[in-house]
């Protein structure tokens, strides 16, 4: 909760309520006033960071009527209505439906700013409150689904948190099968677009053509065989979250049109020369680095700045060992109730098999070869058949990955460092030694 709480000052009386403003004002409390309630309702929400004070009489909707449709928004927010003689009756009762404090006028300004700090103390607290609330589960979210304890996954899944509120474009680095396209899902179901849309395009999947009418849409006519209008994706993600993946395979002249749009929020369908506004969010996915790509002239570099506000990097499976057999575990979970097959055990050799290969297909690999083993066709297919790898790994680099691994797995399994060693087939001391050496918790 970084935005600074605010009072929205309801009044159709220009002198009274420019006299509620300064008084705020000066001691130092944002405000601003709405003359009208029809007003005041573009700037309310669900977590309006504020709280209103607001005349019973208003022109055309009286505050009464406002009360009660700003408390179905959000029953929790403070409001605290403005009196004349007559009124007292009726904002007894509006406390009783749920208004947090009423002023009768005439009123010393003390008295507004009194009820005014305790009304946003209120506002801060309920605020703070949900924001924690929402941390938690999106907490809860992540975790289930970006599966892994890895110093690189826990990194990923702070960043991600941090950004899903916000509404800025994001560019997510990967190697092919790192999850580019899950992180983009939840980057929009945890953000406040959520309701929205999401549209996911493969930018290399389809030809050039077909491409600029998938994105921009087009009118009748716009080209043979065009008979009716066509909502383009860039349009149909408005108010949601547009993906576009293998962006670096976009040809130059759909990164020009692109660029346009990400700049000025407005696109022309095929045909057309009306602009239409478009409000979406958009996240793009590569495997390659696009500054070098742009070196050698293969991607744009306005674009790839525009697109690259923020940037998410997925580590690859061979960085994060530690995670496979947690992962494998889920991927067999996932297989067994799909193909309504029994889920097969994991023993100490297949473990060591699967934590000694290189996955050059990532998670996505790892997830079809769970498939197989719910299926009894694994034999002879990596990392069961041949292991392979895909570049040179230093000798002590790969068994303190295996070693950290292992170490990681048997502790979930067993639960308590003397059952682990046994397991393992290591003294308590050593056990603990290399618990210290790689930064793990012994309750893991």
């Amino acid at each position: 909760m970084t935005e600074a709480l605010k009072v929205l000052i309801i009044e159709d009386d220009p002198d009274v309520a420019l006299g509620c403003e300064q008084a705020l004002l000066l001691e130092g409390i944002a405000a601003e006033c709405a003359g009208s309630a029809e007003q005041a309702r573009k700037k309310l929400g669900r977590d309006f960071c504020g709280i209103v004070v607001s005349d019973i009489r208003l022109p055309k909707m009286d505050g009464m009527t406002f009360l009660r449709e700003m408390l179905a928004v959000d029953p929790e927010l403070p409001v605290v209505l403005i009196t004349g003689h007559g009124d007292v009756t009726m904002a007894v009762q509006a406390m009783k439906d749920g208004a947090y404090d009423f002023i009768q006028k005439p009123f010393p300004p003390e008295h507004l700013v009194e009820v005014v700090r305790r009304a946003l103390e209120k506002r801060r607290l309920v605020l703070a409150v949900r924001d924690l609330r929402r941390q938690l589960e999106q907490r809860d979210l992540l975790e289930s689904r970006l599966i892994g304890c890895a110093p690189g996954m826990q990194q990923l899944r702070d960043r991600l948190s941090g950004l899903a509120g916000s509404a800025a474009d994001v560019l997510i680095y990967g190697e092919t099968g790192t999850g580019k396209e899950l992180v983009a899902r939840c980057l929009h179901d945890l953000s406040t677009r959520r309701n929205g849309n999401f549209v996911a395009i493969n930018c290399g999947g389809m030809a050039e053509t077909l491409l600029d009418s998938e994105l921009f849409g087009h009118e009748p006519g716009a080209f043979t065989g065009a008979q009716k209008r066509r909502i383009g994706k860039i349009e149909h993600a408005s108010g949601g979250t547009l993906f576009l993946d293998e962006i670096e395979s976009m040809p130059m002249t759909m990164q020009i049109k692109l660029l346009r749009v990400l700049q000025e929020r407005m696109l022309e369908r095929l045909g057309s020369n009306t602009q239409v506004g478009i409000d979406c969010r958009v996240i793009a996915a590569t495997k390659e680095d696009l500054l070098d790509l742009a070196a050698r002239g293969g991607f744009r570099n306005d674009l790839y700045y525009r697109l690259s506000v923020a940037t998410l990097a997925l580590p690859p499976l061979r960085e994060r060992r530690e995670d496979i057999p947690l992962l494998f575990e889920s991927f067999l979970l996932q297989a067994a109730a799909r193909h309504q097959r029994p889920v097969p055990e994991t023993d100490t050799s297949r473990t060591r098999q699967l934590l000694g290969y290189a996955w050059p297909g990532n998670v996505r690999e790892l997830r079809n070869v769970a498939d197989r083993c719910v299926l009894g066709i694994e034999s002879g297919s990596p990392p069961f058949g041949q292991p392979v790898t895909d570049k040179p790994t230093p000798l002590a680099e790969t068994v303190e990955a295996f070693e950290r691994a292992l170490i990681v797995d048997a502790l979930r399994r067993h639960g308590s460092l003397a059952r682990t060693a046994e397991a393992l087939a290591v003294a308590k001391t050593t056990l603990h030694d290399k618990i210290r050496k790689y930064g793990l918790d012994e309750s893991s």
